[in-house]
Parts: C-alpha cells; sequence; structure tokens
C-alpha cells in the first residue's frame, strides 16, 4: 500500500495523478474503488437474467437475438469488473457465489420483474441510460488506469443498448393501442424507479470518497439531472408522459411527486398520494432487495452448478 496519507493521497489524483496498481493505493482509495467497481459488477450481472426473462416476450426471432445479445454483453462488463477487483485481491468466486443474494450491491430496479416487451425495451432506454450516466463521467474523470481503460469497449457496447430501447419505445408508441398502453404502464413505473437509481440527494449525502479520491467526477444530484436531461424530452417527443418537467426559469428538471416515496412492488405502482418518505425507510427497501433478488441470483448460480456436474 502508499505511503501516502489520505488527504495527500486525495491532493495527489485531484492534482491529475492516475493511479495503476493496488501499491499506490491508500487503504480508503481502494476501500472507495471496491466498493465503485463492486455496484458497477453487481449491476451488470444481474441485469442478465432479468433481461433473459423478458427476452421470451420478443416479437419475433430477430428481435430476441438483439436481446440476448445485449446479455451477452452484459455478461462481458460483468466479467471486466469482477476482473478489476480481482487485481484488488477480491475474490471472484465469493462475490459471485458465496454471497448471500441480498447482499448484492445492484439497484433496486434490477430485482423486478420484466414482465414483457415495453418493460424490457424501457429498462434498455432508462436503466442503460443510467449506467451509461454513470459510467461515461467515471471514464471522463476516474483516476484509476485500468477502469479509464476498460470503460471504453464498455460504454460503445452500452450505447448500443440504449439505441435498442430508445428505437423500441418510438416503434411502440407510434404503433398506438395495447402497445403504447403498455410502453406507459413501464414508464410509469419505472421512471420513478431510475430517479432513485442515483441515489441520496447531494444535501444529504454522508460519504464523498468516491469525489474525493476522483473516482467520478459529478455529484448525485447532477448525475439525475444528466440523466432526466436526455430522458425526459425522449418520452416528451413521443407523447409518453413523465411525472418531471424542465424549470425554463431555472434550467433544471423538477420531479412532479414526492421524492422519495413508497413503492409497492407487487403492483409495480408508486404511492405517490401517501407523500414523501424518509430515505432510511427507502434503504430498508433496497436493504431487503425486490421480489426476484433470489431467483435472479440463483439462475446465475445453478447454470455453474450443472457445467461442473457435466465436466465431472
Amino acid at each position: 500500500m502508499s505511503a501516502m496519507t489520505e488527504d495527500e493521497m486525495k491532493a495527489s489524483v485531484q492534482d491529475g495523478h492516475i493511479v495503476e496498481s493496488v501499491e499506490e493505493m491508500t487503504p480508503g482509495y481502494r476501500k472507495a474503488l471496491v466498493v465503485q467497481l463492486t455496484v458497477q459488477a453487481d449491476t451488470e450481472l444481474i441485469s442478465a437474467p432479468a433481461y433473459w426473462m423478458a427476452a421470451r416476450h420478443a416479437p419475433s426471432t430477430n428481435t430476441q437475438v438483439s436481446a440476448h445479445a445485449i446479455i451477452q454483453d452484459e455478461l462481458a462488463h460483468a466479467n471486466i469488473a469482477y476482473r478489476l477487483l480481482e487485481d484488488l485481491g477480491e475474490s471472484r468466486q465469493e462475490l459471485v457465489y458465496e454471497r448471500p443474494p441480498e447482499k448484492f450491491k445492484h439497484p433496486y430496479g434490477f430485482d423486478q420483474p420484466l414482465d414483457n416487451w415495453a418493460e424490457l425495451v424501457v429498462a434498455n432506454g432508462f436503466y442503460d441510460r443510467a449506467g451509461i450516466t454513470l459510467l461515461s463521467d467515471v471514464h471522463r474523470n476516474t483516476s484509476y488506469g485500468p477502469l479509464k481503460r476498460a470503460l471504453v469497449k464498455i460504454d460503445m457496447e452500452e450505447t448500443f443498448h440504449l439505441r435498442h430501447g430508445e428505437v423500441w419505445m418510438r416503434r411502440l408508441a407510434k404503433a398506438g393501442g395495447d402497445a403504447r398502453e403498455m410502453l406507459q404502464r413501464a414508464v410509469d413505473w419505472m421512471f420513478p424507479m431510475t430517479i432513485e437509481w442515483f441515489g441520496l440527494p447531494d444535501e444529504l449525502k454522508r460519504h464523498s470518497g468516491q469525489l474525493e479520491y476522483r473516482l467520478k467526477g459529478m455529484t448525485n444530484d447532477e448525475l439525475r439531472q444528466a440523466w432526466m436531461a436526455a430522458t425526459v424530452p425522449l418520452c416528451e417527443s413521443i407523447g409518453i408522459e413523465v411525472p418531471a418537467h424542465l424549470d425554463e426559469a431555472t434550467g433544471r428538471f423538477e420531479l412532479e411527486y414526492p421524492f422519495p416515496c413508497r413503492y409497492d412492488a407487487g403492483a409495480k405502482h408508486w404511492l405517490f398520494d401517501e407523500g414523501e418518505i424518509s430515505w432510511e425507510e427507502v434503504f430498508e427497501r433496497w436493504k431487503g432487495r425486490g421480489p426476484m433478488n433470489e431467483i435472479y441470483v440463483e439462475s446465475l448460480r445453478r447454470s455453474r452448478a450443472e457445467v461442473a456436474a457435466w465436466l465431472n
């Protein structure tokens, strides 16, 4: 480990130093990087079974192939992040196969079932946009060289996932009728779900290690605004309603519902009428995970056990 103090490490990376190995890191830098990479790896990994189970609703063979190509990319991205974690001394075996499902660190949104094609393409349009928003910021600003280089490939492939979602959202909206209604229902629960994705508002944020160690450059609220700046105009352009608007006076997007608020996972419905809740309650919901948490993790682990049995 580096002989630097934590303050010296923060000053060094803020001045532009790029870290290339664990030997250069202070314990605080390594800890912040491990948390960031674990969230990245787990999110990519759990997106795969979520998308795979939804891909059976594809309207044609060609569209199912496209969905499966996205799943393949997500698994490859997870592998990259877990490989970077191995360089930091973490065990991929333990992270993927030995943690309890509730200890995975992916966003709560990926613990919800995607029950139809509209929900899958909105996940591409919303969740993958959130991923690009986060990882593009990391790519531009990170002080960790191996991650910066790895994100070149990931960013290009995530852009394909996003475009897939946007194209299909436009098609479903244009189709009208049941397809448009299904799209609107998906947006109704998935828009607030993605808003939550970016975490605590800046005024409540308790830890700033990722900013201080220059592992990312934008705050939670800045990332949330960047996501809305792309997502709200997209939905408005295809006539799909979202509970947010641009305030012309401030240039910021404003939410039109209490934030945060309760979510009924069984009904896939946000309880706006009950008003704003505490972030402590949100954290309890996240900690308890969503309805598909164990199912998704088990589906990933089952295939490995089956292959091991064949090999033996």
